[in-house]
């Protein structure tokens, strides 16, 4: 290590502390400072710690080690370091143990609470209680004047949205008296965004004199948390318009809209974005590009992007698992599954609910249960409602009943709406009238306005003739004042997502529609077809009721997808609500006279349609 003595100078003596640095380099470094006094002047000494704590989280143990071993008070800089550190790190707590060790002998500063805010903030992203003390972090600030500063005001407005306090992140901004700049008025868009104040957000938005990456971002994956996914595209291609640095952080949340429109041609073009511009799929991208072709119905191709990822997480391959489970691929979920953990990927309860929905696509319910029971003993996770829904939901769709209802029984916590919610859909396909109104009972004591549970109950009712059941489920519903979702079917076409709601006639093209329904109704009856006219709830005469059934909106979007997609394009859907029986046999029926596979997403699950069958063998 002779050489390293020459290579340290009075003038950067440090030089040689950087990430690549190892332990035993430290401890030589370490020893020739001390043997040359350098570590005599307390500033040097100071600066050690700093660069030792900021360098690299292995040698961060060896700076708190010379922090406390110092001969010299410890520096405001030293202690700030360490503060911001750990503010960025894993342990966001001992940000505050050194900040109370700062406040003994100095006098913090605007760097030390703008650390702090942060070190608050990831707290309160990670579950930290009440928010890691953030509001205390905020009066400490205020009472010493440091609270003006920029920089930790826009870290509390930051900090207070993480809290899902937007009222406290917009008293923040009103307190600012000098013109914001752009990273305040960017945090603030951003704590609007998350919130799901996005028209706010977005009027702040506008008015921005400039606009970073950062806010554009903010933006858009506000509206794709509150759903509004159409918006969210329509952004982005402004984005792209004004040039805008397109990030990872950018695709995901585009991809996340694509996923939830059903809008594949878009996912697509994302896709060959990512490619084009050399974006490195990352696990977070690969696994948003997995479910989006997973929720847009290309399950193939979601698993191409799987196979050929590098890195995988947990969460990578439950993304992997739920796309087969939700496209009728049971079998081939569990098959997956099996791989996983021989690779020795540990799953989570995320995973654990495709695997369940995977076993109950398959009708494999002693397979379900076995890894149902299998998420405590062998693993210690504690079942979720969602796993009791799913359970409820294998026993009854594979005619179970009886279990299903023992399996309620035994639940350790209350039952919830979502397994009384599948026992009354079980009860609909398996033609239980008694059990399916004691069923839709439970729900309606939880949830007195479940519009889906009366729907239930009334289709039982019809499929069994009684009309006077189906009679006063309506009324019910009308005493209750329960009004059914109106159904509404999204369909992608060049690149545009075209929207329809149950009886829609506002669309451009409506006149075409409307032939085309003529068109497809004619050339059913040649096939055969009669229409379900038990699935209309309404005291109507039956032509009235097979009128109201052409009207549906996944109708809407097939006659449209006709006279749109050129001829053998697959026609995509995503629809709001569960298909209807007269809609799912009508459209197996339209997938043969036509001759075009159509794929629908439901509420439930996905229907893949070709050939006169649906993937879901009529079993949904």
């Amino acid at each position: 290590m002779t050489s390293l003595r020459n290579l340290i100078s009075r003038h950067n003596p440090l030089a040689l502390i950087d990430s690549t640095i190892t332990i035993t380099q430290v401890h030589q470094i370490h020893a020739n400072l001390l043997v040359a006094g350098f570590l005599n002047d307390s500033s040097l000494y100071a600066k050690l710690v700093a660069d030792l704590a900021l360098s690299s989280p292995l040698l961060l143990p060896y700076s708190h080690l010379l922090l406390d071993r110092s001969p010299h008070p410890p520096s405001l800089f030293a202690l700030n370091s360490l503060i911001r550190v750990h503010s960025k790190g894993p342990t966001p707590l001992l940000s505050f143990h050194f900040y109370r060790r700062l406040l003994f002998s100095l006098s913090p500063d605007h760097f030390t609470y703008n650390f702090l805010v942060r070190a608050a903030t990831s707290m309160a992203g990670s579950g930290g209680g009440d928010g890691g003390g953030g509001p205390a972090v905020h009066a400490a600030a205020l009472r010493r004047g440091l609270a003006a500063d920029p920089h930790v005001q826009s870290g509390l407005i930051h900090m207070y949205a993480e809290l899902g306090l937007p009222f406290s992140a917009r008293a923040v901004y009103a307190e600012i008296e000098h013109e914001p700049d752009v990273v305040i008025r960017t945090a603030m868009v951003s704590a609007l965004a998350g919130c799901g104040d996005v028209d706010l957000a977005r009027g702040m938005f506008d008015e921005m004199p400039q606009r970073d990456p950062v806010s554009w971002n903010a933006m858009i994956s506000g509206y794709v948390q509150v759903g509004r996914s159409r918006e969210a595209l329509e952004l982005f291609s402004e984005m792209q318009a004004e040039g805008i640095r397109i990030s990872e952080t950018t695709m995901v949340s585009i991809l996340t809209a694509c996923a939830h429109l059903g809008a594949l041609d878009q996912g697509k073009w994302a896709h060959a974005y990512v490619q084009k511009n050399k974006l490195r799929i990352t696990v977070t991208l690969g696994t948003a590009l997995i479910d989006m072709y997973s929720k847009c119905g290309n399950v193939r191709r979601a698993m191409e992007v799987f196979w050929a990822m590098r890195e995988r997480n947990v969460y990578t391959w439950s993304s992997a698992l739920g796309g087969l489970a939700m496209n009728g691929a049971g079998k081939e979920c569990l098959e997956l599954f099996e791989l996983m953990k021989e690779g020795g990927v540990e799953p989570n309860g995320v995973t654990f609910m495709s695997v369940l929905r995977g076993c109950s696509v398959a009708g494999l319910v002693d397979k379900g249960r076995e890894h149902f029971d299998s998420m405590m003993a062998q693993y210690g996770i504690e079942p979720w409602y969602e796993h009791y829904g799913c359970m409820v939901d294998l026993y009854g769709r594979a005619g179970r009943v009886e279990d299903a209802v023992n399996f309620i029984n035994a639940m350790p916590v209350e039952p919830h709406v979502g397994a009384w919610g599948a026992l009354l859909n079980a009860c609909r396909i398996h033609g239980n009238i008694e059990l399916g109104e004691y069923a839709m009972s439970k729900v309606i004591e939880i949830e007195s306005k479940n519009d889906a549970a009366y729907v239930l109950l009334s289709n039982i009712y019809a499929d069994s003739r009684n009309w006077k059941g189906v009679s006063s489920v309506r009324e019910l519903m009308k005493a209750k004042g329960v009004r059914k979702e109106p159904g509404c079917s999204v369909i992608e076409v060049k690149g545009e997502v075209h929207e329809f709601f149950a009886g829609d006639k506002s669309h451009p093209r409506y006149r075409e529609i409307e032939l085309m329904l003529g068109e497809m109704s004619r050339r059913l009856r040649l096939a055969g077809y009669v229409a379900k006219t038990n699935e209309v709830l309404f005291d109507i005469e039956e032509e009235e009721k097979e009128d109201a059934l052409c009207w549906h909106s996944e109708k809407l979007a097939i006659a449209f997808g006709l006279i749109a997609l050129d001829e053998g394009v697959a026609i995509r859907i995503v629809k709001n609500l569960r298909v209807c029986l007269d809609c799912h046999d009508s459209t197996k029926l339209i997938s043969k006279v036509f001759e075009r596979e159509i794929i629908v997403r439901d509420r439930n699950r996905f229907h893949h349609f070709k050939d006169g069958l649906c993937s879901c063998m009529d079993y949904w």
